[in-house]
């Protein structure tokens, strides 16, 4: 784990150190904005709100203008400071993860469009449990890599990789579940699709959690481990601190 200071340098110009913190907090502020997205759309499908669905939706347009804004701020860096080094690999993690988060939101913002379409079909439980069970691993994802961002945390982004593994192998189980029973009772088949497709927008959200993380690593060792796989994502990591 690096400090801020380890990550970006410091400058005889203190507006240009302001200007960097400023662009991470905006980043880590729209992470929560759409973390608390990701919890109430799961919360609005599993409890059939419908009401609590459809203000999910409304808040994406907050999100899609923070995306703006950072992005621009961003520019103005780049077009200005021309930052080098650590300092141009912060800006552009951040301008990455800016999009990953939009990216989140959008997700965020299906899930609580299916819970509306859901609640207006009468409640039920099945396929509830595997969403609530992979949308807690995936909240559990965006908030460890929002906070291995906030710590420039490279081990704790490696964690978000590998729990992004344990999402996929749950949701490929779900999926069989849910096809199993669209077989058994194909009265069901358009309610259960609907909750494969936020099953599928859970899992897609846990893939951008994890690019996120290899974000960070990018930023902390200067090392692009997109691609890469789990195992040399774990290797790279570990051999930057040898």
């Amino acid at each position: 784990m690096k400090t801020d200071a380890g990550v970006h340098s410091h400058h005889i110009s203190q507006q240009f150190n302001i200007e960097l913190e400023e662009i991470k907090s905006s980043l880590l502020e729209m992470g929560g904005l759409v973390e608390k997205q990701m919890n109430d759309a799961i919360a609005a499908l599993i409890s059939a709100d419908s009401e609590l669905g459809s203000a999910v939706r409304e808040n994406d347009v907050a999100v899609n203008a923070m995306e703006l804004s950072i992005d621009e701020a961003c520019h103005r860096i780049l077009a200005r400071r021309q930052p080098a080094a650590s300092d141009l690999r912060l800006v552009l993690g951040i301008i990455k993860a800016v999009n990953d988060l939009e990216r989140i939101g959008d997700e965020a913002a299906k899930i609580a469009r299916l819970a509306v379409e859901l609640a207006s079909q009468g409640d039920s439980s099945k396929g509830y449990i595997e969403i609530r069970h992979i949308g807690e691993r995936v909240r559990h994802m965006i908030n460890m890599a929002l906070d291995a961002f906030a710590r420039y945390d490279e081990d704790a982004a490696l964690s978000v990789a590998k729990e992004d593994v344990n999402v996929d192998m749950e949701y490929a189980s779900a999926m069989r579940e849910m096809i199993t029973y669209m077989i058994e009772d194909p009265r069901s088949i358009t309610r259960v699709l609907n909750v494969i497709w936020a099953l599928r927008s859970l899992e897609r959200a846990g893939d951008h959690a994890k690019n996120i993380a290899e974000h960070v690593v990018y930023m902390v060792m200067g090392r692009d481990v997109r691609h890469a796989g789990l195992s040399s994502m774990e290797k790279q990591v570990k051999s930057g601190k040898e």
